[in-house]
């Protein structure tokens, strides 16, 4: 998957694709997750499923859907961390790195960047909000980047830039 994606992207860098689709695959995991938890549900993902063939998306299904009912930004951040992070993520992450070396803090940066991307959807504050930012400050996420007056910005970066006609992200750490 990751050379396909490499070709697509038109690098030359394997580890710059997996950094990169790592990025996009976070994303897709914590956006309907998060915005679920801002209106008081935390999808369970136990059953979430990852399928791919050559040429298509990633298609991730959930066979059963079920959650929680929350009432605030910790409780939500309590049940998502591990289930995105250890149970998703973590696994995601590991298995990568059986085949590309990228650095660890590269990987959570890039999660985190994913998950503070999505508060560039819909609207803005809130619960959401509140959820993104406990969740920021829970490891490994923690340190990954800071809230300023322009939005999140990370620590480190994603590799975009070195993507044929790239550029560096709205909140790359090296603007």
């Amino acid at each position: 998957m990751t050379e396909e994606y490499r070709e697509r992207l038109g690098t030359d860098e394997r580890r710059v694709a997996a950094s990169i689709l790592f990025q996009g695959l976070a994303s897709r995991v914590w956006s309907p997750v998060v915005a679920a938890a801002g209106r008081g549900v935390v999808p369970d993902l136990s059953g979430l499923r990852w399928r791919w063939a050559p040429g298509e998306p990633v298609a991730l299904g959930l066979g059963e859907p079920r959650g929680w009912r929350v009432e605030d930004a910790a409780e939500a951040a309590g049940l998502i961390h591990p289930m995105v992070v250890e149970g998703q993520l973590r696994p995601l992450a590991e298995a990568m790195l059986t085949f590309v070396n990228l650095a660890d803090g590269l990987l959570w940066g890039n999660a985190a960047s994913a998950l503070a991307g999505g508060l560039n959807v819909g609207p803005p504050g809130g619960a959401r909000a509140a959820i993104v930012r406990e969740l920021l400050a829970r490891e490994p996420l923690a340190g990954a980047g800071d809230f300023g007056r322009d939005g999140f910005v990370r620590h480190n970066c994603c590799l975009y830039y070195r993507v044929p006609g790239g550029g560096m992200c709205g909140d790359c750490g090296l603007r």
